[in-house]
Formats: structure tokens, sequence, C-alpha cells
């Protein structure tokens, strides 16, 4: 499957940025940065207000700079993580009603959105969940009119421009196009979250029966 293009190389460079500029920043060992958050067009730095010293600016300066190196040199390297998706009508509530609002078939809405590559762009809304720039202008649609009170963990979901796979059950009003067995967030790992900014992601269609075996499996994104 050719993967879609998507693009505004503009927004990408934008994404990339932030992605090498938040990564200066946590590398750079300052010792009054207590966390640093990416997000959609640049960076929170949090700082221990008692430990930083008049250097705040220059530091920050130089992980600027930093970061403008790297990007000149072409960048980061980037994870691409694979995320496997079910889009079988069992896990999939809204796939029909997409295709009927787009005039299109549920398979032309499934090839549509696993033949695309995505850029995690942010993390937000809840632990690990990251919204994925990239989705065909085709499948564009705004939020559902009424949010579902609960969403299962693992559910494939579109609104806007962008596309997002819940790590938790929490309320949500996207269209549910696919259902993934992968856990995205887990608390007791170094690194809670599977996604982070910058990632490129790709989404691998299962079959129902695959799915239903590796949702039980360890490390799924079970129904919590």
């Amino acid at each position: 499957m050719t993967p879609t293009p998507r693009g505004d190389t503009a927004r990408e460079a934008s994404i990339r940025r932030v992605h090498e500029l938040a990564s200066a920043i946590g590398e750079a060992g300052l010792p009054w940065v207590e966390d640093v958050i990416p997000s959609v067009r640049g960076v929170l730095v949090i700082i221990d207000p008692l430990k930083a010293g008049r250097d705040v600016v220059a530091s920050l300066t130089v992980c600027a700079r930093d970061a403008d190196t790297r990007a000149g040199a072409g960048g980061l390297p980037c994870r691409e993580i694979v995320i496997p998706v079910c889009y079988d009508a069992r896990c999939a509530p809204d796939l029909e009603a997409v295709a009927a609002a787009i005039g299109r078939s549920t398979s032309d809405v499934i090839a549509m959105h696993a033949g695309a590559v995505y850029i995690v762009e942010c993390l937000g809304f809840s632990p690990g969940f990251g919204y994925l720039w990239g989705l065909p202008e085709a499948l564009h649609l705004p939020r559902r009119d009424s949010p579902r009170p609960r969403v299962p963990a693992g559910s494939v979901a579109i609104a806007g421009e962008h596309t997002a796979v819940y790590p938790q059950a929490t309320p949500g009003g996207w269209h549910l196009i696919g259902r993934s067995p992968q856990k995205l967030f887990d608390q007791t790992f170094d690194r809670p979250a599977l996604l982070a900014v910058g990632d490129t992601v790709r989404f691998e269609p299962i079959s129902y029966d695959k799915f239903v075996r590796s949702i039980n499996a360890p490390g799924a994104a079970g129904d919590r």
C-alpha cells in the first residue's frame, strides 16, 4: 500500500522543530528544568525558580541553536510506530456513518485511513493520547454532535484533521472507526506513553479474530 502524502511540508517542519527543541532542552541537563512539554506550536518549559539563575534565557537560547543545528543536519531520527487496528464493524461503531457522510464505501475509508502516514503533533486530553496529523482530507469530519460517555480503550477515532487511539476508557466525541489491542500508556514504565511528539505512526489492519486473540494478551489495551 502506497502511503498517502501529507502535503503540508511547513507544518511537518514545525512539528519536527518542536520535537527537536524539546529534545535539546531535555538533554541539556539544566538543573532548574523540572519538565519539558511539547505542544502543537511550541514547548512549555517548567522551571524551579529557586534553582534558576540569570542564565535561564541564555541557556534556552543555546538549546534553540542546538535544535537549529540538528534541523540543518536533517533533524533527529524519529521512531516509526506501527499500530495494529481492527476495522471490523464490531470494533468500529461509526465506520458506516463516516462512509455515508463522505459518500464513499467502508472499504474506501479503511484504505484511506490505513494508507496514510501520520506524525504525532502533540499529546493531550488524557495520558498517552496522541493527536496524529496526516489524516486524508476526505476523512475530515467535525466531532459527533453527542459525545459518548464511555469510549473503550484502544478505540481508533477521527475528528477534524486528526486521528487518534484512546489509551484509556474515557468519554469522547470522535468518530470510532476501529480498535487496537495495542497498549498506549502504562504508568509502570520509565516511559509511560508509547507515543511522543515527532513520532511517525502507521496503522496496520488486522482481522477481528486476531484482535480478539491480542486483546487478552499481556500488554494489550484491554477494556479499561
